[in-house]
């Protein structure tokens, strides 16, 4: 892996107690964590799946599972480097047919975020990767040397529901004639200048965060893969067994709730998205945005 991470995760996982209230796991049970990351929910979890219980655990980057080996090592638990879209061959290769819990944490994890290879954020300057998995797919640097001025601008508009997109997509068109952008620095800095600076936007997000959450759903295929998930949720979950979803923006969190409202397949434990309160808000600024939706297979 030729990215290099923190010996230890700083990452907290976000709603860890309104996880393990709506999962509800027990002795003996076997629980999928489809997003290991730094290895929280995932210890939490196996905690209570002992003794007899199993917890595997997915994560499409490697360096993550690395990262939580560590934490997991003195529990029942499988690490597999995988995305979620795969649960159902991953469970089959485990010889296991049906499990009794899956949660799936959609949030990046502060860890990849704060690695500036990773070129996941703009806070700092770093290659403008994005890749989830470096061994798979297209660097973002690439998708903004290939695309065209419309399919960028769509691009922006449908996964950053960025209203300025044709004129960032406009300004990428024509700074990629001189030389191409490689960082996530001259990324946002173009972004930037692009957006009017109104007193609206004065004491908004930083303008460049809706362009690098479209390139990061659009590198990584996000949004399919949570479609093959919540499609196959049903084919992994033994009847009765439960599953849990945190997403971090509406385009993640409404496909999870329309899924979950499907009658003839689920009833759904949270009637309204659970969001983390004030002082988890306060310790944890990144929970701010968290939304989890939980339902029980039919």
């Amino acid at each position: 892996m030729g990215h290099a991470m923190n010996p230890s995760p700083r990452h907290v996982s976000v709603l860890s107690v309104e996880v393990l209230e709506f999962l509800a796991p027990q002795p003996g049970q076997v629980f999928v964590d489809a997003t290991v990351g730094g290895g929280g929910h995932s210890r939490s979890l196996a905690e209570r799946l002992i003794p007899g219980g199993r917890l595997i655990g997915l994560d499409r980057d490697e360096a993550m599972l690395e990262l939580a080996r560590p934490r997991l090592v003195d529990l029942p638990v499988t690490l597999v480097h995988a995305p979620f879209s795969r649960l159902r061959q991953v469970l089959d290769e485990q010889g296991i047919e049906a499990v009794d819990g899956v949660l799936a944490d959609l949030g990046f994890c502060s860890d990849q975020m704060d690695d500036a290879a990773r070129g996941l954020s703009f806070q700092q300057s770093g290659p403008l990767d994005m890749r989830l998995d470096p061994s798979v797919g297209e660097p973002a640097s690439a998708l903004l040397r290939r695309l065209n001025e419309r399919d960028l601008a769509d691009l922006i508009y449908r996964y950053g529901e960025e209203r300025f997109s044709r004129r960032i997509a406009r300004r990428i068109v024509e700074t990629r004639r001189l030389a191409p952008i490689e960082t996530t620095e001259a990324l946002a800095d173009l972004v930037r200048r692009c957006i009017p600076r109104s007193g609206a936007r004065r004491h908004a997000i930083d303008p460049a965060t809706r362009v690098f959450q479209a390139l990061r759903i659009a590198v990584n295929d996000e949004l399919g893969e949570l479609e093959t998930l919540l499609n196959i949720l049903p084919n992994c979950l033994k009847p009765g067994g439960r599953a849990a979803i945190i997403s971090f923006h509406s385009l993640e969190d409404r496909p999870v709730k329309i899924a979950f409202r499907d009658r003839s397949r689920w009833e759904a434990i949270t009637r309204k998205p659970v969001q983390a309160g004030a002082e988890e808000v306060s310790d944890n600024p990144r929970a701010r945005s968290a939304k989890l939706r939980a339902a029980v297979l039919l």
